[in-house]
């Protein structure tokens, strides 16, 4: 059998916690989060206008080379408004060969360049070199 006053103290601990964890985190009122929404919409829109056919110089003018292993044929890049939003993209190079003489992945990157394969967006932390 609960005491009284420990099930008092319960209820009392609960109600607390759960007061304190959704004040931890800010809530945005109807116009912040449809701002919000309006800019990832937008950036969406514009990020999904790189696709398999556009060239690097494309895909420069809305994003930006992140860090981590790469070579001149596949690279992670990251949207250059939020380096949070990333894309995984492969090309063909184009004006020269793919692979050295030794038939390693060369890693001369050109702005000729096309896209063969490009990832949907996805939410990543940005890794530094």
């Amino acid at each position: 059998m609960i005491k009284p006053g420990l099930a008092i103290l319960f209820v009392l601990t609960v109600t607390l916690r759960v007061d304190t964890a959704s004040r931890s985190r800010p809530q945005l009122g109807a116009s912040e989060r449809a701002d919000h929404e309006e800019w990832v919409s937008r950036s969406l829109g514009e990020m999904e206008t790189i696709k398999p056919g556009s060239t690097r110089r494309d895909l420069l003018s809305v994003f930006t080379g992140d860090g981590g292993l790469s070579t001149g044929l596949r690279r992670t890049y990251v949207y250059s408004e939020c380096s949070m939003f990333k894309v995984d993209v492969e090309f063909q190079a184009v004006g020269r060969p793919a692979r050295d003489t030794e038939g390693r992945v060369t890693l001369i990157e050109s702005p000729d360049d096309v896209i063969t394969k490009i990832s949907r967006p996805y939410i990543a932390r940005p890794i530094s070199d």
